[in-house]
Parts: structure tokens; C-alpha cells; sequence
């Protein structure tokens, strides 16, 4: 059985390809853009944003009877038997689950953004298990990249399928590409007559992938006479003769997880199949996770929200030295950083959620900047949940629960979450593509003259026009609303938290300048740079959110105005401190030391240093299998295991 031969792609093309594939253009304004430039546009965010009541009384109405039917599950049979029942999947089924965004014309929930994320919080925190296997289905399977991209036949023979139950995958990564597709070896060929594709190739860490009926399938179309080429996207089904999935992988946490290796040998696609236009596919996938993203803010949400709650319970319950643990400042401090921390979560969440349903502003570095906030806070959240709960944290929820305790699983919890910073993209490539979002001004001010292979005259052509623009922009940034403490006073005591920000964006907009100045066309090599750049921006957008949010909030019984504008001033202190870390290590850092470190390892310099210890991975396999042919599609035992809809 053949497979597709390895690609290699040069620095220079990964670089092109990613860029062509990039939204170029900003049509609609960017709080978080107008934010990386220094310009702070609060009249973007304020008032907090509110779905409509149509919208609201919607969700509300479907999130109840998701509510009583979740109640009846439980979590740690998916954790013991490291699956999902089919009765569960099948009852989320029969309730919409998996049509919760899909338009109801089609025969979907028609959720908004915002009832969305508050579905899969609810399903997640029965196991984030269920979280993955519903928002890997619709925010990067088949019904988004559809609704952003299929045609009406697309959407009228896809839609009403997946709605019903019909689980959908999505694959892109491959067993030698991760997130360098100029690097993709899958190949869509087509055929002779033009009527079809006949795809080829390996698809690894394929979520969703051992159950899906339909997949969306990433795979190059060679460039020929009437033929665009490039990468593309089909939508194949499953169970189409040359599908096998070879293997359902294991992971330490997410353990209800349908993950696997899938191979496509031959298989033909046909050219309806194709979603957009032949090249479109990067394209495609980008523009559909700047929503789909959202999907995990949302479950680091209710992680956070569970974090808090069994924080609060067990502080109050144990007794050490005389008094609850939580009355001891190093445990308050840690239940003070996950209370504050929830709250702009949740801020931070429905900020950006309100924003893609409102469709006003382009929300792709918003939602960027989400997920990479949110993946990372909870992480640390989980932690110094377990840090409180001692020995009980490090110890199993079944360990806990046959010893007759209270089955918490707060080590699950961390094995769960830490996916997070690498689904959908890492924290440290979210950071690279955020970094060209936040450059983007500069680069089409003054791109030649941070581009190594720009010639002479094209540089000086830059140098003419950048001098217009930073002539004009640069002393906007001298001085602000946030020098002014008459700024930012119907915000009433955090108007001071108000002020920094503005303050501090003005400050980081400096120090991209000052970055482009020194290190000129090296500084994409300034990653730890960069991303310190996008951490101060993501710490100054929660900090807006949560600001905005407390002053938007009205009691309604569960939460006072009071009580919210407490929790956003002790986050805003605590973000502050952050922030001035970061700006301190802009300039104060290790990272050139830290390179050459790097590269004496490599060359094996400290090599001595690895003595005294046994390596028992030795002589197990490479580090990246070299795949060979699989059973065929018949023999295959790990089939589907479930279809709900389609014949078993």
C-alpha cells in the first residue's frame, strides 16, 4: 500500500505559504489590533456587550434540559473505561448536541457563540472528553468550515447529517508536519475525467477520527493545466473504501479521546466534495478557527469554575494548625488568584464570544489571544487547585473514593487541561501568529526594511513611506487618556486599572518600534521577544474585559455589582504585577545566553551531564514512525466503534 512521499519546503516557502493563506485584509475594526498599536478604542468593548434576549431565552431554554440530561452522567466511567458509552454519545445525539451551532434550516440547535460555549461547558464538566468529541465535531469539523465556505448543495447534503449525530473529524497534522504545513505530503490527484480526486496519504492525532462518520481532509492538489493546486479541503467520508484507521492513540489525560492514525490509500473524493476553491484549504482551515478557537476558552472556563468551587469547599473544611487552611495566607493567596482568575476567564470568554455573534469586529487576534490566555491561566489554576489539596490532590478521584473520601479529581484535572497549550495550535506558535496580527500595521508601513531579501530600492521605497506613517503615529504614543486621572471615571475605582492599561498599550506599541529598530530584518528570530510583546497585550485585553464586564454587571440575585467589582480589582493588582514583569524581561533577559546554551546541547558540550540514570525509551522505535501499510479497510478492528445515525 503506498503513501505519499515526504515534502520538504524551505524556511522562505513555509513563510509564503502561511502568508498567502492569512487573512490580508482588515475590513472591520480590531479592539485588540487598535490595542498592539497603542490606540485603546474602549468605545470597541463599552458597554460589555449582552446577546439579545431572543438569543438568551434560546440557549437557556436548550442549556436546561442539557443540564438534566448531563446530571444523569457520569464522569468517571469515561475516566475508568478511557471511552465515552455509545449510550452517552447517543442521548448528546438525540438532545442536538451535535448541531448546536448548525442553523436550525438545516435542522441544527441554531445556538449562538455565546449558548454554544455554555453547552460545552456544561458538557465538559461531566469529562472534557465530551467537550473534545462535541466542539472538534463543530467548531473545526465539517459544519464550520461548511457554513463559512460550502456551497448551498454542501451545506443541504452535509449539515442536516451532521446535526443528527453524524461525528465529523478533522484532519490536517500529519506523522512528519505539524505546524508547518508547506511540509503537507497528503495528495488530492485528480483524475483523469475531472470528476473526482483520488487522495493519499497519513493523518495523525486525528481527534474524533476512530468514530467520525465524515472527515474534513487537508491534502495538496498538484498544479497542472486547469488546475489551481495547493492545499485544499474535501470532505470525505469515512467510510469510504480506502479509509482504514489504523490505530486509536492514548494520552495522559482526555481519556475518553477518539484520537487515531488515519491512512487514505486510493481514495476517491468527488469533485463536489472539494470545499471552496482548489488552494483555499489553509485558508479555509485559519478563517475557521478564528470562532472555533473559542471552544476552549470555554472549557478552561469551567475548569476553572469547578477549581474554584472545590477550593472553597475544602479551605473552609481543613483544619490545620488550628484553623481552616484557608485562612492561612499562603493558601489565601492561592484561592484568591483562582477566584480573580475565574472571573475574568469567564470575562474574557463572553467578551469575545458576544463579539463573533455581533460579527461587528474582526475578532481574529481576539480569539487568538483567548486561547492562549485561557489554556495557560487554567493550567496554572489546576495546579495550585492540587498545590491546596496536598497529598488528596496528587491522589486519584477512584484511589479517593475507595478509601470512602470525597472522589475529587484534581490530578485529572491537570492531566486535562495541559492539552489545552497545544491543541489547535501551541502556545508558542499562538504567540508567532499573533506577533504578525500585532505587526501587521508595521509590516505594511515598513515591511522591506525588515526583510532580509528586500533589494536596495525596495528598501528605500519603505524607508520613504514608513517615515510618513511613524511621522504621524509615533507622538500619538507619548501621551494618553491614561496620564490623565480624570480619565476612565464612570469606571469608578477601576478607572486606575483603566488608566495602566491604556498606559501600558502605548508602552508595548513603543517597544515593538524599538524591537524593529534593533534587530531589523532578525527580529522574527526574537521569539521570546515577541512573545513577551503577546503576553502583555493578552494580560491588557483580560484586564479590559474584566474591567469592562464589573462595570456592565447589575445584581440579579447570584451576582452583585459589589462582589464583581471586587474580584476585577484583585485580578487587575495581580495582572499588574504581571505586566511589569514582562516589560522588565523585554530588555532584562537571557535569551541570546539561552540560545547558545541551547546549541552546546545539541552539539552535545554537557552530554556528561546525562550520566547516572537509565534511559528506558532506548531501542523502542524512532522518534517519528516511518508508517507502513496497514491492514485494509475490511480487516481493520478499529473501525468506528460508533456511528450514530448510520448503519452499524
Amino acid at each position: 500500500m503506498s503513501t505519499a512521499a515526504k515534502v520538504d519546503a524551505t524556511e522562505e516557502q513555509a513563510r509564503e505559504l502561511v502568508e498567502e493563506s492569512r487573512e490580508a485584509g482588515w475590513t472591520k475594526p480590531s479592539f485588540a489590533k487598535e490595542l498592539f498599536l497603542g490606540r485603546y478604542r474602549v468605545d470597541l468593548i463599552h458597554p460589555f456587550p449582552r446577546p439579545s434576549a431572543e438569543d438568551t431565552a434560546t440557549s437557556n431554554a436548550y442549556l436546561a434540559r442539557l443540564r438534566a440530561y448531563c446530571e444523569t452522567l457520569d464522569g468517571s466511567v469515561i475516566e475508568e473505561q478511557s471511552r465515552i458509552p455509545e449510550q452517552y454519545v447517543q442521548g448528546l445525539a438525540q438532545l442536538g448536541c451535535f448541531g448546536l451551532k448548525i442553523p436550525r434550516e438545516y435542522g441544527g440547535q441554531g445556538l449562538s457563540q455565546v449558548g454554544y460555549n455554555k453547552a460545552l461547558m456544561l458538557a465538559g464538566s461531566v469529562h472534557p472528553s465530551l467537550g473534545a468529541l462535541l466542539s472538534a465535531h463543530q467548531s473545526i469539523g465539517v459544519p464550520e468550515p461548511l457554513k463559512l465556505a460550502g456551497t448551498p448543495e454542501q451545506k443541504q447534503r452535509f449539515l442536516p447529517r451532521c446535526a443528527k449525530g453524524a461525528i465529523s473529524a478533522f484532519l490536517l497534522t500529519e506523522p512528519d508536519v505539524g505546524s508547518d504545513p508547506a511540509r503537507m505530503a497528503s495528495t488530492a490527484t485528480p483524475t483523469a475525467d475531472g470528476a473526482a480526486y483520488e487522495l493519499n496519504g497519513v493523518k495523525l492525532w486525528t481527534t474524533n477520527g476512530v468514530v467520525a462518520e465524515l472527515l474534513v481532509v487537508m491534502a495538496r492538489v498538484p498544479k497542472s493545466d486547469g488546475h489551481r493546486g495547493g492545499i485544499s479541503a474535501f470532505v470525505v467520508e469515512a467510510g469510504s473504501a480506502g479509509v482504514t484507521v489504523e490505530r486509536r492513540n492514548s494520552f495522559m489525560g482526555l481519556r475518553g479521546l477518539e484520537n487515531g492514525v488515519t491512512r487514505m490509500h486510493n481514495v476517491r473524493v468527488p469533485r463536489e466534495n472539494l470545499i471552496g476553491r482548489e488552494g483555499d484549504g489553509l485558508k479555509i482551515a485559519l478563517t475557521t478557527l478564528n470562532a472555533g478557537r473559542l471552544a476552549i476558552p470555554a472549557l478552561c472556563t469551567a475548569a476553572a469554575k469547578w477549581s474554584l468551587k472545590i477550593a472553597r469547599e475544602w479551605s473552609t473544611a481543613r483544619v490545620q494548625w488550628g484553623r481552616p487552611v484557608g485562612e492561612h495566607a499562603a493558601v489565601a493567596a492561592k484561592v484568591s488568584y483562582i477566584a480573580a482568575t475565574t472571573y475574568a476567564l469567564e470575562a474574557v470568554l463572553d467578551l469575545s464570544a458576544t463579539m463573533c455573534d455581533e460579527n461587528r469586529n474582526d475578532i481574529r487576534i481576539e480569539a487568538a489571544l483567548a486561547k492562549l490566555w485561557s489554556s495557560e491561566m487554567s493550567c496554572r489554576i489546576a495546579d495550585e487547585l492540587l498545590q491546596i489539596r496536598g497529598g488528596r490532590g496528587y491522589e486519584t478521584a477512584e484511589s479517593l473514593r475507595a478509601r470512602g473520601e470525597r472522589a475529587v479529581g484534581a490530578e485529572q484535572l491537570v492531566r486535562d487541561l495541559r492539552i489545552n497549550r497545544i491543541f489547535e495550535g501551541s502556545s508558542e506558535i499562538m504567540r508567532l501568529l499573533i506577533a504578525r496580527e500585532m505587526a501587521d500595521a508595521h509590516m505594511a508601513a515598513a515591511g522591506a526594511l525588515v526583510d532580509r531579501h528586500a533589494e536596495f530600492k525596495d528598501k528605500a521605497k519603505a524607508a520613504v513611506g514608513a517615515g510618513g506613517f511613524y511621522a504621524k503615529w509615533f507622538p500619538q504614543l507619548a501621551v494618553g487618556p491614561g496620564t490623565t486621572p480624570g480619565a476612565f471615571t464612570d469606571f469608578g475605582p477601576l478607572a486606575q486599572h483603566m488608566r495602566f492599561v491604556e498606559r501600558m498599550a502605548r508602552k508595548q506599541a513603543r517597544a515593538l518600534v524599538y524591537g524593529m529598530a534593533r534587530w531589523q530584518a532578525k527580529l522574527e528570530y526574537r521569539q521570546m521577544f515577541l512573545g513577551r510583546l503577546v503576553d502583555i497585550g493578552a494580560e491588557l485585553f483580560a484586564m479590559s474585559a474584566v474591567c469592562v464586564r464589573a462595570q456592565g454587571d447589575r445584581g440579579d440575585g447570584t451576582l452583585q455589582r459589589e462582589a464583581a467589582g471586587e474580584l476585577a480589582d484583585i485580578f487587575c493588582r495581580q495582572a499588574r504585577i504581571r505586566v511589569r514583569e514582562l516589560f522588565d524581561s523585554l530588555w532584562d533577559n537571557t535569551d541570546d545566553e539561552d540560545v547558545r546554551a541551547a546549541h552546546n546541547v545539541f552539539a552535545g558540550r554537557y552530554r556528561w551531564l546525562e550520566e547516572g540514570v537509565l534511559d528506558q525509551s532506548e531501542g523502542t522505535g524512532p522518534w517519528i514512525a516511518e508508517w507502513q501499510p496497514g491492514p485494509s479497510t475490511e480487516e481493520n478492528l478499529l473501525r468506528p466503534w460508533l456511528r450514530v445515525g448510520a448503519d452499524q
